[in-house]
């Protein structure tokens, strides 16, 4: 898989097993560059995927394999300060984080974690694993999770993400 960045954008894509309704579903087919989430951000696929038609937020999209009920990978991109990562669920009584212009790559299991206990309702959430990567010329991050959504008990998830502050991918693509 290669991806290109232009700066100045930022793109988030996070690779979370995790449920979202199907409609207008796109085949998106191997060796093909595409541009991902409303952004400048492009990929490679080196494996057929399908990109499903709802969005989990105003900058977002997922794709799966075998099923949104089984898998999905979500990029997030152009996510300016300010604007959370999904679309807010009850933003009076639950808001959800917003991303800061000032986050360390530290702060991105952080946002990931608080999004997901508030738009996925997630009862438990745990970082796995959090390690430095190089990346895109820029000190990065990878980290695994796993949680448990209100909607999908007593199904555990799992996720990878790695990236820097300005853009992450997924582990596999």
């Amino acid at each position: 898989m290669s991806i290109t960045y232009r700066t100045g954008l930022s793109a988030l894509a996070v690779f979370a097993l995790a449920a979202l309704a199907m409609a207008g579903n796109t085949l998106i087919p191997p060796g093909l560059r595409v541009a991902v989430a409303k952004s400048a951000m492009t990929v490679v696929p080196s494996i057929e995927w399908n990109k499903l038609g709802a969005r989990p937020g105003r900058n977002s999209e997922s794709w799966t394999q075998d099923g949104d009920d089984l898998n999905d990978l979500t990029f997030y991109g152009g996510i300016e300060a300010g604007r959370p990562l999904f679309r807010e669920v009850d933003k009076k009584n639950q808001p959800l984080p917003k991303v800061s212009a000032t986050m360390l790559i530290t702060d991105i299991p952080v946002l990931l974690e608080n999004s997901y206990r508030v738009a996925l309702g997630a009862a438990s959430f745990k970082v796995d694993l959090v390690e430095p990567l190089p990346f895109a010329g820029n000190k990065g991050v990878r980290f695994t999770y796993s949680f448990e959504a209100e909607r999908d008990a007593p199904a555990p998830r799992r996720g990878a993400r790695r990236g820097d502050r300005g853009q992450a991918v997924p582990d596999h693509l």
